[in-house]
């Protein structure tokens, strides 16, 4: 019997099969007896990144119909249009497009969009791009925007994919009321407070000064578990006790231990990320009045794309997660007791929880900018000292709040005067009575 070679091909057989090339990784190990070196496990504890810029390019964003680049956001279809052609098409959606829309149940550690990432102060905010049309070099401020136009070729570049400074998000919810509409709603909203406005605010208000703007936020969702405990009363009977002249009511209820185990799942949890609009003290101006027109049906947010910021003006996010993780935590924690009381009907007299532990087990978070009209004014006091009053108007839903600077002697006279009236009333039915 002749022997065959394993590794010699004949005119009938498969050809050669090559030795294996050795992994660099884990050649010599064999070879010295030792076993090859398993890859380390992720760890549970660091965030998993889901990259949210993939296949984003800088530069020249242009229509797929005529090459333009004067590409905006049409307002009333919600897509961008191309300023030459008048061609319109439709984001992807972004929560869809990186399954960041899944199960909260499922949940499980810290899941980040690649946009949401800690910054890095290290990272210039004034970068260079180079125009692939004329070949100028253009400078982008990311503090201000991430478009910049060619002064040469009058092309716009763009800037989409993310560095860590912040200035690229991981999606974008677009405007969907005109400035226009803007303007009515803000009009109408001080005109309902001009009798008790400063006269010098009165003559300079012109709503025609409200500025589109993206603020930025974190969207969060949080797969929690709660555990509540603490005693309710339940009232069994009222009934009225005479003691000596006067009378007094009296209640009997009944206590109870009650206890509550249940999962939270918090879903699109908005949490500001500017310092400066997280900064609560209202001593300088009234950024508190954002909190009011919420909420954004961030659900319909598009991945970022630079050409959406055209027209309008950006706030950059400069908080990293460490520093708003607490905030949304106790959010979650708000919302837990909300939600439970659903379930305390029989206690109508109150539950007192003595204890309060909610354990997220797994939370999402996903950076995104989010549309506002804003009117501010610059109140000029008498003590030299200035303060920034805000009208903001939600650009999804029209939902507006603001201050307006009060004329404080006007408002004075007639609180005194409706005080003096009431008082006359109280000694003329005290006689007749």
């Amino acid at each position: 019997m002749d022997h065959v070679n394993p590794n010699q091909g004949s005119a009938h057989g498969p050809p050669p099969v090559p030795p294996a090339t050795p992994d660099p990784a884990t050649e010599g190990y064999a070879v010295a007896g030792m076993p090859a070196p398993v890859p380390p496990a992720p760890n549970p504890n660091e965030p998993q990144v889901v990259q949210t810029d993939r296949g984003a390019k800088d530069g020249l964003a242009k229509c797929e119909r005529c090459g333009a680049t004067e590409i905006s956001l049409n307002v009333a279809t919600g897509n961008l249009r191309c300023g030459f052609c008048r061609h319109e098409w439709q984001a992807e959606n972004a929560l869809a497009a990186f399954n960041l829309n899944g199960d909260i149940s499922q949940l499980v550690g810290t899941i980040v969009g690649s946009g949401s990432g800690d910054i890095m102060p290290s990272v210039e905010e004034v970068l260079t791009f180079k125009c692939t049309a004329c070949g100028a070099e253009v400078v982008i401020d990311t503090a201000t925007s991430t478009q910049a136009r060619c002064h040469w070729c009058r092309n716009t570049l763009s800037m989409n994919q993310q560095i860590e400074n912040g200035a690229v998000p991981d999606m974008i919810l677009p405007f969907k009321m005109t400035k226009e509409s803007a303007i009515e709603k803000i009009s109408a909203f001080v005109k309902k407070r001009k009798f008790f406005a400063h006269p010098r605010f009165r003559n300079e208000f012109n709503a025609e000064n409200v500025m589109g703007v993206y603020l930025p936020y974190m969207v969060v969702d949080i797969n929690a578990h709660a555990t509540l405990s603490g005693q309710g009363e339940h009232q069994t009977r009222s009934y009225t006790v005479k003691r000596g002249d006067n009378e007094k009511r009296v209640y009997d209820a009944d206590v109870y231990n009650v206890m509550r185990d249940f999962d939270v799942h918090v879903d699109d949890l908005t949490v500001e990320s500017s310092s400066e609009r997280l900064n609560q003290d209202t001593s300088q101006n009234t950024n508190n009045i954002i909190n009011s027109i919420m909420p954004f049906d961030v659900e319909n947010s598009v991945r970022y794309d630079s050409n959406y910021l055209s027209g309008f003006t950006s706030e950059r996010r400069d908080s990293n997660l460490d520093q708003l993780s607490p905030l949304a935590h106790t959010q979650a924690e708000d919302i837990t007791r909300h939600r439970v009381n659903d379930t305390l009907k029989f206690y109508d007299r109150g539950v007192r929880w003595d204890s309060q532990q909610v354990h997220v087990k797994g939370q999402r978070w996903v950076s995104a900018y989010l549309p506002v009209w804003l009117y501010s004014y610059q109140q000029r006091k008498s003590n030299g000292k200035t303060f920034l009053h805000y009208v903001a108007v939600n650009a999804r839903t029209g939902e507006t709040m603001g201050s307006v600077p009060l004329h404080q002697g006007k408002l004075l006279a007639i609180s005194g005067a409706v005080q003096a009236v009431g008082v006359v009333l109280f000694v003329i039915f005290s006689l007749v009575g």
